[in-house]
Order: C-alpha cells, then structure tokens, then sequence
C-alpha cells in the first residue's frame, strides 16, 4: 500500500460510515479470503460499505491518495479480482438488500446480494430474473459479465434483464444509467465488467416462473459418452426456449439415486430445467432417456431455488480452481472427441467439463446492442479445474490448458469474461470482438486513468 500517514486514514474512516478493517484488525483475514483458494491477496485495507455514500468515499480516498482499488461483491471471481496486494478492498458484501414490486415485476438489488438473495426475495412471487447455476455467486459480478443460466434459452441473459444501474463513476460521481439516462454508461455495464465504475444498485426485470419447476438429473455409463455427447448437440438444437439441458462429464458425486459402485466413475449427466408446465416438459425430455442406458436420474418438479442450489456442494469454497472456457456455434465431432479424451483423463475427482445450451433468447439481441457481443454462442464449453492442495496445481492446469488448447480451433471466438483466468489478460480485447474499441472509447471518458482495473481490463487509450 501506497504509504500513507495516519492522520489521512483516520480522516477516511471518520467520513466513511462502515468498517475499516486493517491487517492488525481480528476480522481482516476472513474478510479477504474469496472463493477461489488460489488467490491469497492482502490488502492494506478493506472497507465495508453500509451505504451507496460509503462508495463515494471509499472511491475518492483510493483516486486521491493513489491506491490501488478491487471490489468486491460476492467474492467468486475466478480470477480473484475482488482482492488487491496493498490497495484498498471496497467491500460491498453488507449491501444485500432485494426489494421486489410484484406488480411491476421489477427487483431493485444491492450489489452485496448473491444469487441466492435474488432467488429468495422473488421467488416469494413467483417471479425470477435469469442469473447462475450457483446461489453464492454475486448478483454483481455475474451481471457485469453479461451472466447466463437456466432461464437464458426463454428469458436472455441477465444483462438482457437489467433495466438501469446507480453507479459510482471514478471521479466520485453517482449516476444513474439506463436506456434513458446515461445510455453509453448502460451499454458498457452490460457486458464490460467493473471497468466504468462500482455499481450500487441494480433494477432488473422479473418474469413468472415457478415457483416450481421440472427439473433433475440423468447420468449416463462414461463408456457411452460419444453417442450421448452426439444426440445432445442434435437435441439442444431444436430444442424449445423454455428447455434448457446442459451437458456434465465429471467422477460422480455420491449422489443417493446412484448406486455406490457408481460413485467415484466417470460420467456423462445432463442437467435439465423446464420453464413451463411441468407435463409438456416430461414429454420433451422423454426421448433424452433412450440416449443411453443411464445408471440412473433424479428428475421431478421441486422448487426453483431448490434447484438453483443443487450444484452449491461441487462448488464450495476454499478449493483450488482453474477454469479455460471457449464459446461455440456448434459441436462438432473434433470438440466431442475433446471432450471424451480429457474426461477419461481427469487429474482430480473434483475437476469437470462442462458444456451449457443456450441460443435461443440469447442469441436475438444484435451483437452490438450493448458491450457483450457473443450473441452466436450456442454452447458454452467451461473446463472446471478444481482441487484441494498447492501440490496438484501443476498436473489440473495443464489438463485444462491442453483442453483448451486442442478445442480452440472450432470455437467461434469471442468468450465469456467471467469464465476468464488471472493469466488470460491477453484475451480481453478477443472477448468483446467488435465491441472493444468502443468500450476502450467509454473507458476514456469514465476512467481516464484506469482506477478500476482490477478485472478483465479494458485499458483507456
């Protein structure tokens, strides 16, 4: 940290109606710590915003005294940026209100909440907005990133969602911005990340769903995959927009449906979300059933948050994670056979591949219609490294790097920035395609110096 004397922090923290944790503070070390055990950074300080103004202060100490800044929301960045060495945390985990006007259908969300915050709150009304697959992720970094999960294929991303930001720019202003006020500041928070500014306040648009729905697993024999694999890409293509079925191949969890002599195997799953009455959708899914002989399924109609919470226990925290993710048209044989290879060759129990369907609702916004622009990505392929110990880091990154490497040429460029690494910097301009000089325009005009670049940066000119 920049060396500051003590009469400037005492300043701060006498404006700034939070917390100001330093390193010598009891709670400092389980504030820092984030999802990805990977990342072990030590601010100099993190300050725990109470309020949007609390922002504003924490923005203008860090811009006047130099600092180093990274926010964090929800802390599961893959790439840790939610932690800085030596700068200054801006902490917004204690903002996690979620206030819902049914009538209108619309949620205002602090940027603290995690989806889990969301789901509950607007699920109380049967509404939902499309976020992930993991309820403690953070409502804030996924929808910067453009965010996407089992309600895209019928409703779009949740950037496709998002109807205005109240948002802290780098010179400490608070801005509102949406498709009337600030309408270039809207653009890039749709897709550009945290690089304009932290936001304070989201309002997104909600739709009936639920509050059940039909849902499951099916888990199929490892030695069956490429038939599987096959029919799946064949499948989700026609497949209708309220039907999303994501394909897993992973070692099978002990789940209780599986025989125990099937727990600790390969596998081929599929992951099923109907959005719809739940009759039509056992009809739909019925011939996913004859593409194999399954070792077994766990499909019925449960609650959403329910089932928006199925995964949370593959994706706890504290483990080590490395992810390689490229988008994709379509499947084709070279990537199906990819994907077999390196499932049968999986360097930890915990490691996975997985390949999300989406088109549909994603793929109707026209690229340039905000800053995320990889409108033609049907599938999402993402190589899950995960582990427990420093000494496996080796042998799970060069698996997901070999992956990713021998997929690469069917991919259909662009990417997802959420899935990207600390060491994928070099793809941030690739990323945005043709968005990205107009992002670098925006950049200028909102953080000319780059205050905010502690994510995947898109750097002023």
């Amino acid at each position: 940290m920049n060396s500051l004397d003590k009469s400037k922090i005492d300043s701060f923290k006498n404006q700034f109606q939070g917390d100001v944790l330093s390193p010598d503070d009891p709670s400092y070390d389980d504030v820092r710590q984030i999802w990805n055990a990977m990342i072990d950074r030590k601010p100099g300080l993190i300050a725990r915003c109470k309020l949007a103004d609390d922002v504003v202060t924490a923005v203008n100490f860090a811009r006047d005294n130099s600092l180093l800044v990274s926010v964090r929301g929800g802390g599961h960045n893959i790439a840790g940026n939610a932690v800085c060495d030596g700068g200054i945390m801006i902490d917004l985990s204690l903002l996690n209100q979620v206030h819902v006007d049914a009538d209108k259908q619309i949620a205002l969300v602090d940027p603290g909440c995690t989806l889990g915050d969301v789901d509950a709150a607007t699920q109380k009304f049967g509404l939902a907005t499309p976020v992930g697959i993991n309820s403690t992720t953070g409502i804030a970094g996924l929808t910067l990133g453009g965010g996407f999960g089992w309600l895209s294929r019928k409703y779009g991303m949740t950037i496709d969602n998002l109807l205005s930001v109240n948002i802290v720019t780098a010179d400490g202003r608070q801005l509102r911005a949406s498709e009337s006020e600030n309408t270039d500041l809207f653009w890039g928070v749709r897709g550009g990340g945290g690089n304009f500014g932290i936001v304070t306040q989201f309002e997104f648009q909600l739709h009936p769903v639920g509050p059940k729905v039909l849902s499951g697993l099916m888990v199929f024999p490892y030695d069956q995959a490429k038939s599987i694999i096959k029919q799946f890409a064949t499948f989700t293509q026609n497949a209708p927009d309220e039907l999303s079925v994501w394909m897993v191949s992973r070692k099978a969890p002990p789940l209780p449906f599986l025989a125990e002599e099937v727990h600790g195997k390969e596998i081929v799953a599929f992951a099923i979300c109907y959005v719809g009455n739940p009759e039509d959708g056992e009809k739909l899914i019925a011939p996913l059933r004859n593409f194999g002989t399954a070792y077994g399924e766990h499909i019925g109609v449960q609650p959403f948050v329910e089932w928006q919470q199925a995964f949370d226990p593959l994706l706890t925290p504290g483990a080590r994670n490395y992810w390689k993710s490229h988008n994709f048209n379509h499947l084709s044989d070279e990537v199906i056979d990819a994907a077999i290879e390196y499932a049968g060759k999986l360097p930890s129990p915990h490691c996975e591949i997985f390949i999300a369907s989406l088109g549909c609702a994603t793929s109707r916004p026209a690229p340039e219609s905000m800053a995320y622009s990889s409108r033609d990505a049907n599938y999402v392929l993402n190589v899950h490294g995960r582990w427990e110990t420093k000494e496996e880091d080796e042998c799970c990154i060069e698996w997901a790097r070999e992956f990713f490497a021998k997929t690469k040429p069917f991919a259909s460029g662009g990417a997802y920035i959420n899935f990207l690494t600390e060491d994928e910097a070099d793809r941030t301009e690739s990323a945005y395609g043709p968005t990205y000089s107009r992002l670098q325009q925006l950049k200028n005009k909102y953080d000319p110096t780059n205050l905010f670049r502690m994510n995947q940066n898109i750097k002023p000119f």
